[in-house]
């Protein structure tokens, strides 16, 4: 399933117009790792269907999102690491782009997140492939369960 909206980003990510480091897919979900990470391994899980806000995705739609939103959350302290997650969603304020994303990062204690006033980390050069294919490793792991 492709969006509807070519000019967005992440649609265009979504066609393979844009290059993104995928951690999974399926028809209807993608998760990809977020170009400004607050912390390396910060992923996006976002629905292939253009919508803005977590109000207009469809009842149906939601469950499958969380699924994968649960699954990224679940896999992600052992494939990084990290000693839990933090999941977070965004209406339209604070919302950088406009098509819904769920935002599941690595957390550690001491890793200087306090309140809403977040660090940003940025990847090393050819370092994002490698938490991408963790995190994959992890998640195809999680689907044999």
């Amino acid at each position: 399933m492709v969006s509807e909206q070519p000019a967005c980003v992440f649609c265009q990510i979504i066609a393979g117009e844009l290059a993104a480091d995928v951690v999974w897919q399926d028809g209807e979900t993608i998760a990809f790792l977020d170009r400004s990470p607050l912390f390396r391994g910060h992923t996006l899980v976002v629905p292939k269907r253009h919508v803005v806000t977590l109000a207009d995705l469809q009842r149906d739609e939601v469950g499958r999102l969380f699924e994968w939103v649960q699954r990224i959350a679940a896999v992600m302290p052992l494939a990084l690491g990290a000693q839990g997650t933090l999941v977070v969603n965004n209406n339209v304020v604070s919302q950088s782009v406009p098509h819904l994303h769920v935002h599941v990062i690595p957390r550690v204690k001491g890793d200087g997140l306090r309140g809403f006033f977040w660090p940003r980390e940025q990847y090393e050069v050819g370092e994002s492939g490698s938490y991408a294919r963790r995190l994959r490793e992890g998640v195809a792991a999680s689907l044999r369960d």
